[in-house]
């Protein structure tokens, strides 16, 4: 039972829908303040961001820092503890290396458009995009994740991409130590 456990927890963490669900969730409630699509500036920015909704046990330590409420983040105490809350230490931090994956992949799919401005790459939901995240956000078993996107963009959307490194290197110094490979325990 607890082999089959884990094998299915692999899968779904394999599973790139589950992601791409999740960033078009941050995407539209970064987009969501007047009804227009905002990009997100750079891929690094969009994975920093995401790190903080992945990861509730590392949003609630940041909102602390910020000297913010947790309580609307909606954390419950499971949620510190799954599995799913550990992190592997990857080259630029406990970042993914699929996120240029799955933006191809949703801009395969019509759902974003990302472009190159100087040596920034833009992301941005389209039309079709919005309306994804919209539903996704309205869906019940994921109403904690995006009240999570919301307070995450409230919190954090407006810092750049270099601010955001350097708060999160700032509030989890042990990332910085780390080999890659890794596993991050927070």
């Amino acid at each position: 039972m607890a082999l089959e456990l884990v094998q299915a927890l692999a899968t779904t963490e394999l599973d790139d829908n589950l992601h791409m669900a999740r960033l078009l969730m941050l995407m539209g409630a970064h987009s969501g303040r007047d009804g227009k699509a905002k990009a997100v500036d750079g891929v690094t920015k969009l994975a920093k961001l995401d790190f903080l909704l992945r990861y509730p046990n590392c949003l609630e330590r940041a909102l602390k820092a910020k000297d913010k409420p947790t309580e609307p983040a909606r954390i419950q105490e499971f949620e510190k503890t799954t599995i799913e809350s550990k992190m592997v230490r990857f080259r630029y931090g406990p970042w993914d290396h699929r996120y240029r994956r799955w933006i191809a992949l949703l801009s395969s799919k019509g759902l974003l458009r990302a472009w190159v401005d100087g040596r920034t790459v833009k992301i941005q939901l389209t039309d079709a995009g919005e309306l994804a995240a919209s539903r996704l956000a309205e869906d019940r078993e994921l109403q904690d994740l995006a009240a999570r996107a919301k307070l995450i963009d409230k919190t954090f959307g407006n810092y750049s991409g270099t601010a955001l490194k350097d708060f999160v290197y700032a509030t989890f110094p042990e990332i910085s130590n780390m080999r890659w490979g890794d596993p991050i325990t927070i």
